[in-house]
């Protein structure tokens, strides 16, 4: 809870119902809400280039994944140069799966599951430092109307 308070406060716009913008993801779940700036990865280009190379993240930066339907999908690390989550999401922004820590440079497949249209990349130990799991929502403009949390 002081993890989601923190994220909260590093926003001077988090006073405002959720607003929604394509530079953040909001996340709420029986632990909190909290914001994340990322960069949005919505093309076939952008998603396989994803954080490869990138050396440092911010503490609430991430990048958002979007695929153009819900699909089976599996990550690895290849070329990625720090410890990062994966959370995978459902086409109504649903957490299904996270997958906590994956290795810099680790070529094992990370599956995310069936069905999954969003995964959001964030620095390792943050969905368990705010408790960020399987229910959690996401909120940002591409998911659309059928979003469980629609903008």
């Amino acid at each position: 809870m002081v993890a989601a308070a923190l994220a909260l406060a590093l926003w001077p716009a988090a006073g405002v119902a959720a607003a929604c913008s394509a530079d953040a993801v909001w996340l709420r779940g029986d632990w909190g809400e909290a914001r994340f700036r990322v960069a949005v990865a919505d093309t076939p280009d952008e998603r396989a280039q994803g954080l490869m190379f990138v050396e440092e993240m911010g503490r609430f930066e991430g990048m958002l994944f979007v695929y153009e339907r819900p699909q089976r999908v599996s990550f690895w690390m290849k070329n990625t140069l720090i410890p990062l989550d994966m959370i995978f999401a459902d086409a109504r922004g649903v957490v299904r799966r996270v997958h906590e820590n994956a290795q810099p440079g680790d070529l094992t497949p990370i599956p995310g599951g069936d069905a999954i249209r969003f995964v959001l990349e964030v620095n390792g130990g943050m969905a368990r430092t705010m408790g960020i799991g399987p229910g959690t929502e996401l909120r940002h403009p591409s998911l659309g109307a059928g979003a469980a949390w629609p903008c």
